[in-house]
């Protein structure tokens, strides 16, 4: 199983971060759409290691389709060949008041935008010309002024982060793989992601084998009680941060603690986050994320997403990992 850590977006520390974590083993870095720009740490880290790179994720909503095609594309050819666009949606809030963006069928939109960036690489690389007509986007105009030719290493695969069936199902349909979002359980995975998966291969008249699935799991990781108490406290505080949010409700609803998400997001609007940890159980933790030694967040991760799934995001929320127990928990994951 390949592993994907997460770098820091801090421009100046991008460098160091990223060798540090090509020291654990890791085979790639991916960021996410935080505090720093989600494409700016890639470059960065193109110069500074030999990993694969992916934005995990690149919110798809407020910006253009050609936008993201010329980051991507310029980011594979600069990383000469590593890199992945992983898009994905937002929630509404989000969207309206700290993008200043509108909002409507984040589905349908996000899978329109992969679609639209998918339209402009195969015009790049003289495939067809540029005629893209949809209900979110129109791009019919490309002279040659603006048309960077090939990309000599391909264009970039592009993927789609999902949750939800309608999302995961959309993902499946037009993407070029899917981003399994990490708030998830094995018992959700199994019973809402994979029927929705194998939906929109069967939509695609795709296989399960020419379509890549990226699972993603919060690792509370530490081998002395110490560390694991740490661990998890932060990815506890995630969870409950996830948990308030009404798109991440059916995650709850699926492992009977749907009344959970109600109280979380009366708190939430109040800034109580401190209360807000103190209603995720290490129960929740544990079946939320993983937790324990290197060697036993290796084995639940297998667990939860069975032997189809190739690859890994890990996140460590909240807390500072020892870098010997991750380098430890990726050679389990290779094992």
């Amino acid at each position: 199983m390949k592993v994907h850590l997460q770098v820091a977006g801090a421009p100046r520390q991008v460098a160091t971060d990223a060798w540090e974590l090509a020291e654990t083993g890791a085979d790639g870095l991916f960021t996410f759409e935080g505090p720093h720009d989600v494409f700016f740490p890639l470059v960065v880290a193109a110069g500074a290691t030999r990993l694969e790179l992916m934005t995990n994720v690149a919110i798809a909503g407020p910006r253009s389709p050609m936008h993201l095609a010329h980051s991507a594309y310029d980011l594979q050819i600069y990383s000469e060949g590593r890199f992945r666009l992983g898009l994905g949606s937002q929630i509404r809030a989000h969207i309206e008041k700290r993008y200043g963006s509108s909002w409507g069928a984040p589905a349908a939109r996000t899978a329109e935008s992969v679609a639209a960036v998918k339209s402009i690489f195969a015009a790049w690389e003289g495939l067809a010309p540029l005629q893209f007509r949809g209900k979110y986007f129109t791009h019919t105009l490309m002279p040659p002024t603006f048309d960077p030719g090939p990309n000599p290493f391909g264009p970039p695969p592009v993927l789609m982060g999902a949750l939800g069936p309608v999302m995961t199902r959309k993902a499946a349909e037009v993407a070029d793989g899917l981003l399994v979002m990490p708030f998830n359980s094995e018992r959700h995975f199994a019973e809402r992601t994979l029927p929705a998966l194998a939906e929109g291969l069967r939509l695609s008249g795709r296989t399960a084998a020419e379509f890549p699935v990226i699972g993603q799991v919060m690792v509370a990781l530490g081998r002395t009680e110490r560390a694991l108490t740490a661990a998890v406290g932060g990815v506890g505080s995630l969870i409950a941060f996830y948990g308030s949010t009404p798109a991440y409700r059916p995650v709850l609803e699926v492992e009977g603690w749907a009344q959970l998400h109600d109280r979380l997001n009366a708190l939430s609007k109040t800034g109580a986050f401190a209360e807000m940890r103190a209603l995720v159980s290490e129960e929740m933790v544990r079946t939320i994320g993983v937790v324990g030694t290197p060697e036993e967040c290796a084995a639940q991760i297998r667990s939860r997403f069975g032997a189809g799934i190739g690859e890994v995001c890990c996140y460590f929320p909240g807390y500072p990992p020892d870098a010997a127990d991750v380098a430890d928990l990726v050679d389990a994951l290779h094992a």
